[in-house]
């Protein structure tokens, strides 16, 4: 059920992000989210809207990089497998150092994050940390963290993907460009580890 629960969640932010990036701005503002996946009911998720600004952006990408960090230093405590254990303390490394690179970004750029009014990032963000709070240290945590893991590294790679296509700020396009092999290696990872679980 733990399981679900995330799927749900990484579904919902990959709604998000696709229905978002979906949309190009052609006054310069930006389109991007930021995340998860879901593969449940995303009726309940408030529609994005039809452009997001280099504000929005920052803010969301923020949001997801703030949210891998924390789940990764769960993982690095509550995990099991040696992998699982290992893999969270890199999560929560790396989405710290890239949270770091945006918010310096953003200072450079003059840009002060707002997230959009239809961002659902924290109310997701605050699921999963409950779902992986309340799921007992073991197996069955290990397996949630690393299905969640790879549902949402492919998210966030979709997304990362489109938002560098979308943003009209270099900067922002040349930042996005160097996270995608961190958020594909992850990715990689993840679902090498997924193999050994049961």
């Amino acid at each position: 059920m733990n399981g679900s629960r995330f799927r749900v969640t990484t579904l919902a932010i990959a709604a998000l992000a696709l229905t978002a990036c979906a949309k190009k701005d052609t006054g310069g503002a930006d389109t991007t989210a930021a995340s998860s996946t879901i593969s449940a009911d995303t009726s309940a998720m408030p529609a994005p809207a039809a452009t997001w600004s280099d504000a929005n952006i920052v803010a969301l990408l923020d949001e997801v990089n703030a949210a891998d960090s924390t789940a990764g230093a769960l993982a690095a405590t509550k995990g099991t497998a040696a992998a699982v254990r290992e893999f969270g303390r890199r999560m929560a490394h790396d989405h710290h150092e890239l949270r770091a690179k945006g918010q310096a970004l953003a200072k450079k750029l003059n840009v002060t994050p707002a997230a959009p009014s239809d961002d659902p990032l924290p109310a997701v963000a605050q699921k999963e940390m409950d779902t992986l709070n309340s799921t007992a240290k073991g197996k069955d945590f290990d397996k949630a963290y690393i299905d969640s893991e790879v549902d949402i590294h492919k998210a966030v790679l979709d997304l990362a993907t489109k938002a560098a296509g979308q943003t009209q700020t270099a900067e922002l396009k040349d930042l996005i460009q160097q996270a995608a092999p961190v958020i594909q290696g992850h990715l990689d990872k993840a679902e090498a580890i997924q193999k050994t679980l049961k």
